[in-house]
């Protein structure tokens, strides 16, 4: 009988999606600091979606991140 294990190539994959993740989660509100800092210059809406942009892309890869992350422990496979 063979034991369940981590699959560890994908547990990296899920880890590496949580990093993506926290350097979004950073940097997304940090541009949207910066961007109602600045609202009297010409790029102030293009740097307000791009910063609400990384704010989302965040949130996602932290659900894909910790999908398979749970994917990698908990994932039957079929032989």
């Amino acid at each position: 009988m063979e034991t369940k294990r981590t699959n560890k190539d994908t547990l990296i994959k899920g880890l590496k999606k949580m990093g993506l993740s926290l350097v979004c989660m950073f940097l997304g509100p940090t541009l949207i600091y910066v961007a109602f800092s600045n609202q009297e210059k010409t790029l102030y809406i293009p740097l307000l979606i791009l910063s609400i942009l990384i704010c989302i892309l965040a949130v996602y890869l932290a659900f894909i991140g910790l999908k398979t992350i749970m994917d990698s422990m908990f994932y039957k496979t079929t032989n």
